[in-house]
């Protein structure tokens, strides 16, 4: 019976799965989950790319100019259902057994794809091919962060989810390639552009079979032996490749009502009556991100070649480069985000992005921007864009408990690709089409807004997740001790003492020793057993730095040095604290 009870037990799992040092096992799972986004990238991206194609006679196709936009409507209206469909079956039915069935999904309606013969054909192939990409959106990154330690989750899942421009950066330079029918005949090259992606698709669905069930999820559905089980496996397979001793005590333990299932009336009643803000939170930030992305993604091409009279055949160029500037946004400041934290890195990403997309309106009104003065500003703006894009998919997957994690990333996803996927592109296409400055400078003013309003509700309803563990930030509905909680639970541990920069040495205030704490004992141990200075790799290599996780062992470095338990006695090498250079 759905909603069942089975029983009352009490669980370390979480906190074991957030102690584990960074190893092979969180490589997999990076791997094997997370590439999904390069497929997205790609397929959005190639069916740009080849849109001139497809309309064409000889291509096999045929379609005409309104066909070609319906194909790209119905892919991502097969991504919205997909979401919500297979959402709600990933929190019913397990994380693996849907990111292996969405997998699938995508796998065959790529393929059926490069086959298509006809127009309703086509656009059957792409609504389930959007479906099986929206599916794992939901899936994909649930697990992620049920898998992920806290102390590097937020870097984690941006870097991953802005990995989708990887896949765009590719599809528009192999789509030079494919469409050059000196190398292959106009009715192959972009059947073969969806076979890459099915390649690809198949290569990643190799890795993924051995990603385990989300021990999380087990135990809170009556599987807590097999959730004690895979834990197990996951600690021996890091002791045995780090060599690392574990900590005996992991963190408290957490009690749960186990159940079967979760009501859907139940998860509705969490988002809208036990967390208000957070829903509302969730729409700003889903709506801001999809309204500005599809507006200017969808409308690139077209603006550059109506406004700065750019060939249709360089357009690919300037696309790689927004993509690669996009890709750069979550890589180079996803860090930040796990150590400055959440509330103010999202708000200044949307905020800023808003602030440099007004500049870049305000010069095009003046006529003073010429194509790379456009595209400089442009990217800037994106490259800020972006990072706050990447955070609402890790926002809202953090800050509902785990029995609607899926389903929130889902429904999310849904409504701010419908609400504003559906207008950005309509609105500034209509503003493009118009031939005046002053139409899409209007377009791009509403899109700065959009993004400012996300900001604004970032600073409002946002919450402290950096280095959380998730049942601290929103407690699961079947915990033993949720009933009557407060609708903003204050995380567990206590504030970061405020840290001070050094000479040379840059901190931001919630980057103190606390939040490395586990880190900085080590770099202090390894400094006091070692005779003299130690050059930065070395100390990496003494304190076994690389299983740490990506950008930890910089950041409890400098943590280090604020706190006065190192020193800087050279350009890159460190000493204890109690002994003076020399």
């Amino acid at each position: 019976m759905s909603g069942t009870e089975l029983g009352i037990v009490e669980t370390r799992v979480p906190a074991r799965l957030d102690r584990l040092p960074w190893s092979r096992f969180h490589w997999m799972v990076i791997v094997g989950l997370g590439t999904v986004w390069i497929l997205d990238g790609l397929e959005v991206t190639i069916v740009g790319s080849i849109a001139a194609r497809l309309t064409e006679k000889d291509s096999g196709l045929g379609l005409s100019d309104s066909q070609v936009l319906t194909a790209g409507s119905i892919y991502v209206a097969g991504a919205c259902v997909g979401a919500l469909f297979f959402g709600q079956l990933t929190d019913r039915l397990g994380r693996k057994k849907l990111f292996l069935a969405t997998l699938v999904l995508y796998l065959i309606a790529t393929i059926a794809t490069a086959f298509a013969g006809s127009a309703t054909y086509f656009f059957i192939a792409r609504f389930f091919t959007g479906a099986g990409i929206g599916g794992e959106y939901a899936a994909i990154n649930s697990a992620i962060d049920e898998l992920i330690p806290a102390r590097v989750r937020g870097r984690a899942d941006l870097v991953i989810n802005g990995s989708y421009w990887l896949g765009a950066a590719g599809g528009a330079l192999g789509a030079l390639v494919l469409l050059d029918t000196s190398i292959f005949a106009p009715d192959i090259g972009w059947r073969l552009a969806f076979a890459i992606g099915a390649v690809l698709g198949l290569g990643i669905l190799l890795v993924r079979r051995h990603v385990p069930e989300s021990p999380r999820w087990l135990f809170i559905h009556g599987h807590d032996e097999e959730a004690e089980r895979i834990v197990g496996e996951i600690e021996d397979e890091v002791r045995s490749e780090t060599g690392q001793k574990l900590d005996e005590e992991p963190g408290e333990a957490i009690t749960v009502r186990q159940r079967r299932s979760v009501s859907f009336r139940e998860i509705a009643s969490t988002a809208f009556s036990k967390y208000p803000r957070r829903t509302a939170l969730g729409f700003a930030l889903f709506v801001g991100q999809a309204f500005i992305y599809n507006a200017v993604t969808f409308g690139l091409g077209t603006f550059l070649a109506s406004f700065y009279d750019i060939d249709d055949a360089r357009v690919p160029f300037y696309i790689a480069l927004f993509a690669i500037s996009n890709f750069l946004g979550p890589v180079l400041l996803g860090r930040l985000f796990d150590t400055v934290g959440r509330k103010p890195m999202i708000a200044g990403s949307y905020l800023g992005s808003a602030v440099v997309l007004c500049v870049l309106t305000i010069l095009f009104l003046g006529g003073s921007l010429g194509v790379w003065g456009f595209m400089a500003l442009l990217l800037a703006t994106f490259f800020l864009a972006s990072a706050g894009a990447s955070s609402a998919y890790l926002t809202v997957s953090e800050i509902f408990p785990m029995e609607t994690r899926a389903l929130a990333i889902a429904f999310f996803y849904a409504i701010g690709t419908a609400v504003g996927g559906i207008t950005g592109p309509y609105l500034f296409g209509k503003m493009i089409e118009s031939g005046s400055d002053s139409q899409v400078a209007i377009a791009f003013f509403i899109g700065a807004g959009v993004m400012a309003l996300g900001g604004i509700f970032e600073l409002l309803f946002g919450v402290k997740a950096e280095q959380q563990e998730l049942e601290g930030i929103a407690p699961p509905l079947s915990a033993e001790d949720a009933e009557g909680e407060a609708e903003e639970r204050p995380a567990p541990p206590p504030r970061p003492r405020r840290a001070y920069s050094s000479p040379g040495m840059w901190v931001a205030a919630p980057v103190a020793a606390v939040g490395f704490e586990r880190e900085v004992r080590a770099i202090e141990r390894a400094l006091a057993e070692h005779d003299g200075p130690v050059d930065r790799r070395e100390l990496a290599a003494l304190v076994g730095a690389r299983f740490w996780g990506p950008g930890r062992y910089g950041a409890a470095l400098r943590a280090a040095v604020v706190s006065g338990r190192a020193q800087r006695v050279g350009r890159s090498r460190f000493a204890t604290g109690r002994t003076s250079a020399g």
